[in-house]
């Protein structure tokens, strides 16, 4: 009976690696550990390999296909817990400027710098990912909606705020537009169509003039009193139901007296 792949003895020298282990060493960050076996080195490899497919070469950042994993993750939390959760996508603005007068180059540096104020603008149960070219995206789990707004705006003001030096005695200020979108609580998302939400907030934004935060709020499913009687079938006691005295009748107010 002859043996599976999976038990087969492995001989690292039939293996062409060469070009893994030159792609894991220009990365400073995945420098392979030692191994005290030619599998346990052929495993780090591996390691290495899977954890450098999921990283943007120019920002470190997470790329569009662990940010897609993480949004399916995300997903089925929110379906399972009804906790919250917001998806923004952020642009800089007028990039293309950037790179017309300072070069490419320059262009590289700032996406850079964006990346690194942005990372510290998060927790570390966020995920910060490049989405492409200039757009960045952060999905933050547990995020309620009446918060959502105070965190993209800071995210926003501190990119204002913080200075780029694009070469020696040069700085130069970015801004970036901002949208962004809620899961429903207890609902199956679909990833295209939050994706689409966010990105149409992420238009407005720019629509309405850039360096601002437009998100897309979940609906209010606050049940009142008077809506509570009406299910019912009774109407609500503005003394005993806790409704607005001010939609109460003052007749009938008086009449109670």
């Amino acid at each position: 009976m002859s043996s599976s792949p999976a038990s087969a003895t492995i001989e690292l020298s039939k293996l062409r690696l060469d070009t893994a282990q030159a792609l894991l060493a220009q990365d400073e960050e995945h420098a392979l550990p030692e191994a005290d076996s030619p599998t346990g080195y052929l495993q780090n490899l591996i390691d290495g390999l899977c954890e450098l497919s999921l990283k943007d070469p120019l920002t470190g950042l997470a790329n569009r296909r662990q940010f897609r994993a993480v949004l399916e993750r995300e997903v089925d939390r929110v379906t399972r817990t009804g906790e919250s959760a917001l998806l923004l996508m952020l642009d800089i603005d007028h990039f293309k400027a950037v790179n017309d007068n300072h070069g490419h180059p320059a262009g590289d540096l700032v996406l850079q710098a964006v990346a690194q104020t942005l990372a510290g603008c998060v927790r570390p149960m966020d995920t910060l990912a490049r989405y492409g070219g200039e757009e960045f995206a952060v999905v933050l789990p547990g995020c309620q909606a009446a918060f959502g707004e105070a965190v993209a705006e800071r995210i926003r003001s501190i990119v204002e705020s913080t200075p780029i030096t694009i070469e020696p005695g040069l700085q130069i200020h970015v801004t970036v537009s901002i949208g962004g979108s809620f899961t429903l609580p207890w609902v199956k998302a679909s990833i295209p169509a939050w994706i689409d939400r966010a990105d149409h907030q992420l238009y407005r934004a720019k629509s309405e003039g850039r360096n601002r935060v437009c998100l897309d709020f979940p609906p209010d499913s606050t049940v009142s009193a008077e809506e509570k009687g009406l299910l019912f079938n009774h109407l609500p006691d503005p003394v005993t139901d806790d409704m607005d005295p001010y939609l109460s009748d003052p007749a009938d107010s008086a009449n109670r007296k």
